[in-house]
């Protein structure tokens, strides 16, 4: 509570729900260096016709990429998250450019409404929250202009991004928990989101001293272990990792901290 937040309005949490598979991810992409033509073929297994479509007619050198996904992994990330919203009692928003990408980011927009009218409409309806899409520009303002509280659904690349923006409104990259959620509702993946912090520890190891936030770090072991009490039915399991998490809130809300977080407070030198 006392880390002061870039973005003031934002009272509730959000969660940021990134589908973890394809897009930019998987991409081939490649330089041309003379002109030519980019076509794209699509070779069906079952020995139907080829269909091609042509992308670009290069004058001269310039950049192509071809990139997929698939509708089992947008369908996996759709349920997970309708079901993370059930589970916090929030709305739920999904954000794509279908306007731009009208059969990409359309499809993640059919599936997601598809899925939701069939499986979760009369869930969202007793909890009196909802599921709406929105374009990904208009979601970006809406966001800063709410009070949070809300789920997020984006696309890989728009979620890796907006995921960072979201984490330094609140305050700092160190205070973002990440969890890779299946929708079996079994298995997850919890992770320090700000990754392996490199630059901290080349200055360690020249003997420098550093300040690095281990807060994330903890939280994804918190989170992975209270999910192995529930799998388990273990109540003390799942009490001890929220004892460890309210440990470290309580900590940094008597003053005790890491450079990052003061920094917020006092500003840095």
């Amino acid at each position: 509570k006392n880390i002061p937040r870039l973005v003031p309005g934002w009272t509730k949490p959000i969660t940021i729900g990134r589908h973890a598979h394809g897009d930019q991810y998987k991409a081939t992409d490649f330089v041309v260096d003379k002109s030519g033509t980019f076509k794209m073929i699509f070779t069906p297994k079952d020995g139907s016709g080829t269909k091609e479509w042509e992308v670009f007619s290069f004058p001269g050198g310039g950049v192509g990429m071809g990139m997929y996904n698939t509708d089992e992994s947008i369908s996996g990330f759709a349920h997970s998250c309708f079901q993370y919203a059930i589970q916090k009692k929030w709305p739920l928003y999904l954000s794509t450019k279908n306007t731009i990408l009208k059969a990409y980011d359309g499809r993640f927009k059919d599936i997601f409404q598809e899925i939701f009218d069939k499986h979760y409409k009369t869930e969202f309806d007793k909890l009196k929250i909802w599921y709406e899409h929105r374009l990904i520009d208009d979601m970006v303002a809406q966001m800063l202009k709410s009070s949070g509280g809300f789920v997020w659904a984006c696309k890989n690349y728009d979620g890796d991004v907006q995921s960072d923006i979201l984490a330094q409104g609140f305050g700092s990259l160190g205070l973002m928990t990440s969890v890779l959620v299946c929708p079996d509702g079994k298995t997850i993946e919890a992770e320090a989101a700000h990754g392996t912090v490199t630059r901290h520890y080349r200055e360690h190891q020249k003997g420098r001293p550093t300040s690095t936030n281990p807060i994330a770090s903890i939280f994804a072991w918190t989170r992975g272990l209270e999910h192995r009490g529930k799998l388990d039915s273990n109540p003390e399991l799942i009490k001890f990792a929220q004892t460890l998490e309210k440990v470290c809130v309580d900590t940094v809300e008597s003053g005790t901290m890491t450079k990052d977080l003061a920094g917020c407070i006092h500003g840095l030198a």
